[in-house]
Order: structure tokens, then sequence, then C-alpha cells
């Protein structure tokens, strides 16, 4: 069969844990589903990102007239067009790896099928984090995805749990499955980080991270002043992007640690894997997460992971990783971080979130709707 895949929304380096999930799981179908055909709509500003992919057998770009930077035109685009294209193109079904699942345009009684991921509800936890207009319009979107789509995917378990709750219409249709995650050497020296960013091979904390509110870096930056006072000058090192950068170098300033937290911004995925190989410990202090592949990325390589309870995430490391129960508690971080010190390092191979298993499971919910159109 033919799958479409909407990637209009990704936008290079900026949508962070959404775009290595799908870039993963593309890179699984090109590598593992020898049956399959995939059409990959692409804006006219992400498309040659996904260039590549014309190389790979069964898969074909589609370029849309519409900018994925544009947000609103983007999504106004997507209701009014994706579905036309996807028939036009012969597509037998529609994989929308986001919740925003476009208006589906009904041709001679039949409907496309649709698969929705959805990877958290975080608006409903959060409301403070979001604009008004931006809550009203997730909210929509999530019910919509989860009333007419024909499947849909949470995840992880606690997602799952989340979305039957808040939306039982979609209780029937919900599936779990994990992130794939790719775990690869990084080819790359020590000395490439620390001459680049003055550190020494495990000697720095690292992080990775947006620093939206949720993700709970001001708290790590009140744990490495409390550090400091106490005379440890191990630094933080964090990649990421997107957020509110100026509030965090402001709080940085204001707790005197400055000097002890450098900043990556956005990395290559070389670079940030020599950055998880080299690290004395992980630390990941967010307090809402969908799935977390950081924690993953860092504890298959060994390294020993801080992090909290909550959300999906002692789910998702499976109960191997240091746990902060009181996340906003500072002394209790400290703790716990100089008991992550203390233990050895453990590779983790976590078999269920290899791209060729998560790949067989998308493929088996294709499967499961048929792979045409649906008469209603």
């Amino acid at each position: 069969m033919k799958i479409g895949i909407d990637l209009l929304w990704v936008r290079p380096g900026v949508c962070g844990g959404t775009e290595s999930y799908i870039r993963n799981l593309m890179d699984g179908f090109a590598r593992y589903d020898s049956e399959n055909e995939y059409l990959l709509f692409v804006a006219e500003d992400n498309g040659d990102s996904f260039s590549s992919y014309k190389e790979k057998p069964r898969m074909e770009l589609a370029a849309c007239p519409v900018l994925s930077a544009s947000q609103p035109k983007r999504i106004v685009w997507e209701n009014l067009h994706l579905d036309k294209a996807a028939w036009e193109r012969k597509v037998d079904l529609m994989f929308i790896p986001v919740y925003s699942k476009p208006l589906s345009h009904r041709k001679r009684g039949r409907h496309m099928p649709y698969i929705s991921v959805i990877h958290d509800l975080q608006a409903l936890h959060y409301p403070q984090y979001f604009s008004r207009g931006k809550r009203m319009f997730q909210k929509y979107m999530w019910r919509h995805a989860c009333m007419t789509s024909d499947r849909v995917i949470a995840i992880s378990d606690y997602c799952r749990r989340d979305l039957a709750a808040h939306y039982p219409a979609a209780e029937g249709k919900l599936r779990v499955i994990y992130n794939p995650v790719e775990t690869v050497d990084s080819g790359l020296s020590a000395s490439v980080i620390e001459a680049k960013y003055h550190i020494k091979k495990g000697g720095y904390f690292y992080c990775v991270s947006s620093m939206l509110p949720h993700k709970n870096l001001i708290t790590l930056l009140k744990v490495m002043a409390l550090r400091k006072r106490q005379g440890d000058r191990i630094p933080l090192v964090l990649s990421g992007v997107g957020g509110e950068k100026k509030a965090f170098d402001e709080a940085a300033s204001k707790l005197g640690v400055s000097d002890l937290v450098i900043d990556t911004g956005f990395v290559t995925d070389r670079e940030r894997d020599c950055l998880y190989e080299n690290c004395r410990i992980f630390l990941f202090p967010s307090v809402f997460e969908g799935f977390g592949m950081p924690p993953i990325e860092a504890m298959r390589r060994g390294k020993r992971v801080v992090t909290t309870r909550k959300s999906c995430l002692e789910e998702v490391t499976q109960g191997k990783a240091v746990y902060v129960d009181r996340p906003f508690d500072v002394e209790e971080w400290n703790g716990k971080i100089q008991e992550a010190m203390q233990l050895g390092e453990v590779k983790h191979d976590f078999p269920e979130y290899t791209v060729e298993k998560i790949v067989n499971q998308y493929l088996e919910v294709f499967r499961e709707c048929g792979g045409r159109p649906i008469v209603s």
C-alpha cells in the first residue's frame, strides 16, 4: 500500500524530540519495510532536510506550497488541501505523526484512513505555560484527532491513560507504541568537545532539554548554586533549542552560576552523542513528558541518570534511573546527584525501543486499518 506521511509541521532544528522521533521512524521504514511505499508531504522550507529519503527505495517526496515556519498558514493549508492531495496521489492511508490531523474530504462515499499520534496533553496539565488561544486550539485538535482518526497512537502507557481519561471517544482506537530510540557511537574523540567547550571527559554533568518551564531547569540551576557554595565546580552542559532562554540566562546570572553553565544551543547528533558518551552523569529534571528520549539515550551509553518520577519518566526508564521524589527540592536533587556519582556505569539495552521493533508495531497498525479507503 501507499502510505502518506505529513511532515509539513517539521521545523528542522526546532521541534526537538518530536523531530528525532519521526526521523528515527522514517529511517526504520526505509530499512525494515520492504512492502509498502511512502509518500512524504514536505514543505517549501523543510524539503531539503528530507532530500536523502528520495534515494531510499519506495520513498518519494511531495513538495507542498506552504512553509513549516508559518504555523497558522500551514495549518489552514493542511485542512484545506492535504487530504485532497493524498487522494490525488493515490495514497491508501495517511499517517499524521503529531496531533494536527486535517479535515477529511469524502470521495464518492469513502474516506481516507488516518492514523494520528498524540505525544502528550501538556496544555491540560500546565495551562499556565500556554496562551488561551493555544490551549483552545490544542484541545480542539486533540478532540478532533481522537474522534476522526481510525487509530490513535500514544507514545507511553501514561499518555494512553491520560488520553482515555480526557477523550473517551479514543478508548477503542488507542494503541501504545513507544518512541524509537536510535543509539550509535559518535565516532568523535573526547578532545573535540573538550576543546570546544573547555570541559574534561567525565568532568561535567549533561542535560538535553529545551528551556520550556515544565523542563524544570531553574531547579537545576539552584542545585548548581548549592553545589558551588559547597565548593563543587563541576559544570553543567546543556544542549537544546526552544523555550525561555532569556529567563534561563537571567536565573543563572542571579544565582551566580553563569560560569558553571555551558549552553551549547543546537548541536549535531554526533556532537550530542559525544557529549553523552563523556559526561559524568546525565540530569533530566523535567516534570512532564509524553515519553522522554534523552534518559534512554544516556542509559544505553552506560551513564547514570538522575530524573523525576513525574508523568511517564519512571515508566520509560523502567525503574533503572536514580529518582527524585520531590522535583523542586534542591536538597534532594543534590543528594541524588551525589548518590549517582558513587555508582558505576551500567549499559541498559532497552530492546523495547529499538527501531526495528517499533517499526513492526506501526506496520501492524497500518495493516489493521486495511490499507485502503474505508467505505462509509
